[in-house]
């Protein structure tokens, strides 16, 4: 059994910092959420291989305490960055995170996909990680979701586990008409889709 100072360490926030696409970034989580003590691979393939415009308007899609999103927000400062995920620790720590970096280009909301954002909200890139146990029919509604919510011209950057790599591609080819196997590593493959 775990003394009661071990316990109120684990229940302090976890404090790490990153430096993704040279932005040096402070981090603040809790256990119970994905990768709480620093970035994940699959993350930072993502990041290492996205390609975004100093004013695109960005979606976070499942952004846990914020890397992925407050990455964007920082490469591109022109625009606005939303971060959206369906656990309100998740929302309340990557609130946390925007605030802790001074990345007021965000918006942070909870939504279960793009239940809560608003249908005329329209992006230029939409990034997320895809959790390996989303289901068939989840993602089906995500990515027809996130074709309609895309600009003209606008990409959707995924990363998963390379087990998901065809299921993936057939996807995007079948809703975007377009499918980019953009790096794939030892675990994990980063595509993307314009529409």
């Amino acid at each position: 059994m775990l003394a009661p100072d071990q316990l109120a360490a684990l229940r302090q926030p976890i404090r790490f910092s990153a430096e993704l696409r040279g932005h040096p970034l402070q981090f603040e989580s809790t256990w119970g959420l994905f990768s709480p003590r620093e970035i994940d691979e699959g993350t930072r393939l993502l990041l290492k291989y996205v390609e975004v415009e100093q004013d695109a308007d960005c979606l976070d899609l499942g952004c846990g305490y914020g890397p992925i999103g407050l990455t964007l927000a920082a490469l591109a400062p022109q625009g606005r960055t939303r971060l959206v995920d369906k656990d309100f620790v998740a929302v309340d720590f990557a609130q946390r995170n925007a605030e802790l970096n001074g990345l007021k280009n965000t918006s942070i909301g909870l939504s279960n996909g793009f239940d809560q954002v608003p249908p005329e909200a329209a992006f230029d890139l939409i990034a997320s990680n895809v959790p390996a146990k989303v289901g068939k029919e989840l993602l089906a509604i995500l990515l027809h979701d996130a074709h309609q919510r895309l600009r003209p011209g606008g990409s959707i950057y995924l990363v998963t586990i390379n087990g998901l790599r065809e299921f993936i591609k057939r996807n995007l080819k079948e809703i975007f008409g377009s499918y980019d196997k953009v790096k794939q590593g030892a675990h994990y493959t980063v595509a993307r889709a314009r529409r």
